[in-house]
């Protein structure tokens, strides 16, 4: 069985047609899945697909990305992650590469996540994009090793991997690592230790091949697995069961 352990069921894309992805999940043996909020506005929405569906669970936070938006305090977090089904703070983290000028704010809304974290005892998933130096930087200083997380959707090199990997942090593997221009990924995929690895989709986007174009989907996890045992030379089914049991230890649920 397979677990998604990045997506976003509340988008529009996705929502409207919410039945019919539960039922692609279930032919495809994705049997989990987890919902990541990505700013407080949205957050209700992910909460409510979590508290309807055994499978799902959620996660509160505010993207990097959303400058214009309610921002989050430690306290509304902790308030908002006291539910059993949301089983993480984030997803939060450094993204230089959509905005420009002072991102200080940016800075200061990752550390009050992984405050929030550390308080609660919910691991964070961390977004990083054109920034992983401030964002290991900021990882340390905060004492994000003490609770760890994933490094959601990974971009980066080996040695920023092996960074992450010593400050606790798994690694999470998305559709990109199907694409053949993905060869840095591709290197990572193979290195990582079993017992570190992710798989998602990150829905509706970075759908994998051979279904490059269409919305993803969290039943397209598959196609990660498959991509990863190749380039492991192993059997699928065996990546399938390393990453089910690191999503169960990681977010701490049956």
């Amino acid at each position: 069985m397979f677990v998604d352990s990045h997506c976003h069921l509340d988008f529009p894309d996705l929502a409207s047609n919410l039945d019919r992805l539960l039922a692609n999940m279930q032919a495809s043996q994705v049997t989990h899945a987890l919902c990541v909020a990505v700013n407080l506005e949205n957050f209700p929405r992910v909460r409510a697909l979590a508290e309807s569906h055994p499978n799902l669970f959620a996660s509160v936070g505010v993207h990097p990305d959303y400058e214009d938006t309610v921002e989050p305090e430690v306290e509304q977090l902790l308030e908002l992650a006291n539910h059993d089904k949301v089983v993480a703070l984030g997803e939060t983290g450094l993204d230089y590469f959509r905005l420009q000028g002072d991102l200080e704010w940016q800075r200061e809304r990752f550390r009050r996540h992984i405050r929030a974290a550390r308080q609660c005892d919910k691991p964070l998933i961390i977004h990083t994009r054109a920034a992983a130096e401030d964002t290991l930087r900021i990882m340390k200083e905060e004492g994000a090793d003490q609770i760890g997380g994933v490094m959601h959707c990974f971009t980066e090199s080996w040695e920023i991997a092996q960074r992450a990997l010593d400050l606790n942090f798994y690694i999470s593997f998305s559709g990109i690592v199907t694409f053949k221009n993905a060869a840095i990924i591709k290197e990572v995929a193979k290195k990582v230790p079993a017992d570190r690895m992710l798989i998602e989709t990150d829905s509706p986007y970075l759908a994998p091949v051979p279904h490059r174009g269409e919305t993803n989907q969290p039943a397209f996890v598959r196609h990660v697995a498959e991509e990863i045992a190749r380039l492991r030379e192993t059997d699928v089914a065996e990546i399938a069961a390393v990453t089910t049991n690191n999503f169960f230890n990681l977010f701490k649920v049956a």
